[in-house]
């Protein structure tokens, strides 16, 4: 029997019995878009986590000291030093002061903003561009200059975007000149990216009144060597406090790492969870198809009887299911893509439907119907053709 000929017999039966056929098929339509649906966003939850907390610095190991004496304390020099002997795992320090104050110039103030005293090299680390004027320079840091760079909020806010650079900033009780704007990043929103000020970390010590510095930011050669760099530097802090509760050590590397893997664990629990509709419409496939043969035991008989083979009859009923699964399949291919655009609107994720997600449910489908449509064609093909002639 050629497939063709099969293929039209299968259409035909089903053709035949159209809501049976149909409520056949929605266990798979179900199952096959649910697995489509699930993977998909589950894609595109991971894609926007990794992207958010990516921007946190992917190759950054942040140090907290969380307690320092007179006698066990680390100085910005000793931290350079183990920058420069250590080439092979870090690139670059800043260390980092953060303080609250108000922000005001002629006409506009603002109370209780986050200023943070940075190194030269912050904003390559963060990877943040200039949209005007500068960074802070080495020269700022080394001479405790009074300048600052500033966020597009805090321009919009302060000066209307009018005449900012070169104009005079009052931090605290200190006046600033503004050297540099942030390029934007999240439309100059309140408490965003764009909120910032970054004076030198050297002035933010003597400003605060603290000259420990209690947080440094670390980033490394390589994040493939992220547990290497991150045992180096926990080894250097140990050296000089005795004491691991005196710090704090935070590899964002390890971080991601992790939250991929346990992305990873909930998708394949939610796909497993989602799988199993497909394995209840194999069950109705196989179900309806052995009806079908008790259905068709006179034609069987007949077909035998006319000289078709085992083979045959057994090619006849397993082509039938799996034109049902794959048809299945394909429409619940269909509303998969559409449930993924739908629900990554609504919890506004940019996600689409994924291939390989398309591709595994589509195989899965004809796979289930070839393989629960088996013992149905087994029955159909072992009928003895005088019994079969003899049923009404």
């Amino acid at each position: 029997m050629k497939i063709s000929q099969a293929v039209k017999m299968a259409f035909s039966s089903l053709a035949g019995n159209k809501m049976r056929s149909f409520l056949t098929m929605l266990g798979m339509i179900i199952g096959v878009s649910a697995v489509i649906a699930m993977m998909s966003i589950m894609d595109g939850m991971i894609g926007y986590t990794m992207d958010s907390f990516g921007g946190m610095g992917a190759s950054q190991i942040t140090v907290n000291l969380t307690s320092q004496t007179d006698t066990r304390q680390l100085s910005d020099d000793e931290v350079y030093k183990f920058l420069e002997e250590n080439p092979d795992y870090f690139v670059e320090v800043s260390p980092c002061v953060t303080m609250m104050q108000s922000l005001r110039n002629e006409h506009e103030s603002l109370d209780n903003k986050s200023v943070s005293g940075v190194s030269e090299a912050y904003a390559a680390m963060e990877e943040d561009e200039i949209g005007e004027g500068r960074f802070l320079s080495y020269l700022d840091v080394e001479k405790r200059n009074k300048v600052c760079v500033i966020g597009t909020y805090i321009a919009d806010q302060l000066y209307n975007d009018v005449g900012v650079l070169g104009s005079n900033l009052k931090i605290g009780s200190d006046t600033y000149k503004i050297v540099g704007i942030m390029e934007e990043q999240e439309d100059s929103e309140e408490n965003s990216a764009d909120d910032c000020v970054y004076i030198p970390y050297t002035t933010a010590a003597r400003a605060s009144g603290n000259a420990r510095i209690s947080t440094y930011y670390f980033q490394m050669k390589s994040t493939d060597a992220s547990d290497a760099s991150q045992d180096v530097l926990e080894n250097f802090l140990y050296s000089v406090f005795h004491d691991s509760d005196m710090y704090t050590v935070i590899n964002m590397a390890s971080l991601l790492d992790m939250m991929d893997d346990m992305v990873g664990m909930m998708e394949n629990i939610l796909v497993g969870i989602a799988a199993i509709s497909l394995l209840v419409a194999g069950i109705g496939i196989m179900n309806i198809m052995l009806v079908s043969v008790s259905e068709r035991t006179r034609e069987i008989g007949i077909r035998k009887s006319l000289g078709a083979k085992k083979r045959d009859i057994r090619y006849q009923f397993a082509i039938e299911a799996a034109t049902v699964s794959t048809l299945g399949g394909i429409i619940g291919i269909l509303l998969g893509g559409l449930l993924t655009t739908v629900l990554g609107n609504l919890v506004g994720i940019d996600c689409s439907p994924s291939m390989s997600a398309i591709g595994i449910s589509f195989g899965v489908s004809a796979g289930i119907g070839l393989l629960f449509g088996f013992l149905p064609a087994n029955k159909a093909a072992n009928l003895n053709p005088i019994d079969a002639l003899r049923n009404e």
